[in-house]
């Protein structure tokens, strides 16, 4: 059966989803609720780029053009909000993670790095996943509440799905083959395991204007340009022209 892409404009989360149960929690019983099917991602992360107006409005509404969201339906939502990318050049090849971080809705940290000279993107997506679940164990336990933002089904997929099944049948897949990137999915699972009833996670459109999607696909790059090993904070304050401006993957 192909795959359907499940686009959700207005409902307990927003996103682009894969699977209709989870699609159907997020929208049944939610007033002025919005979705609809695809076919395909193209023509879903299409849809989702013009789609709806979120319940709260954009922290950037007030910003210069030049800084503001292109897309209104991925404003921050929680205390803490945390977008999160992978980049890699080739793939596999010169790999990074990067992660930008809202608090309250306005910009507050910027962290790369986690350089890999022979990575894959997926294991720059999960290492930056990984971050984003440790900066908000640290969070929640401040009593802030946080949303994490991946714009990588795999990397969603692995950590709050697939190794579910994995772990049942002792980090082993149904078919032959060991499981990629084992080592980081089950020190990321373990954590969102522990903290998956006070955080909301889910999948962000990639490279459709979204500022902390952007934001994290800069420091991803960056990461790769600067080839440092260690995960680090980007020096404050932020010129979001200047940012932006950087290479994008």
């Amino acid at each position: 059966m192909a795959t359907k892409y499940y686009v959700v404009w207005a409902g307990r989360e927003t996103g682009i989803f894969t699977s209709w149960p989870q699609t159907k929690a997020l929208v049944d019983g939610f007033a002025g609720a919005r979705y609809k099917s695809f076919k395909t991602e193209a023509e879903a992360k299409a849809a989702f780029a013009k789609g709806g107006v979120s319940a709260r409005p954009s922290p950037s509404a007030n910003k210069p053009k030049s800084q503001a969201t292109a897309n209104a339906s991925a404003a921050p939502d929680s205390d803490v909000d945390i977008y999160t990318d992978g980049g890699c050049e080739p793939n596999p090849g010169k790999a990074g993670s990067g992660l930008a971080l809202y608090r309250q809705g306005e910009l507050a940290e910027l962290w790369y790095g986690l350089y890999n000279p022979k990575g894959t993107n997926n294991t720059a997506e999960l290492n930056a996943l990984l971050q984003a679940l440790l900066m908000a164990k640290t969070e929640l336990a401040r009593g802030n509440s946080v949303h994490i933002h991946s714009d990588s089904q795999y990397a969603l997929n692995c950590i709050t799905n697939w190794a579910y099944g994995w772990k049942a049948k002792g980090w082993k897949r149904k078919t032959a083959g060991d499981i990629a990137n084992l080592e980081i999915i089950q020190q990321a699972h373990t954590l969102y395991d522990e903290l998956k009833t006070e955080l909301k996670i889910s999948h962000v459109a990639a490279h459709v204007g979204i500022e902390g999607n952007e934001l994290a696909d800069r420091m991803s790059i960056y990461a790769i340009d600067k080839q440092d090993c260690d995960f680090n904070r980007y020096p404050a304050p932020f010129s979001l022209d200047e940012i932006l401006a950087l290479r994008a993957g």
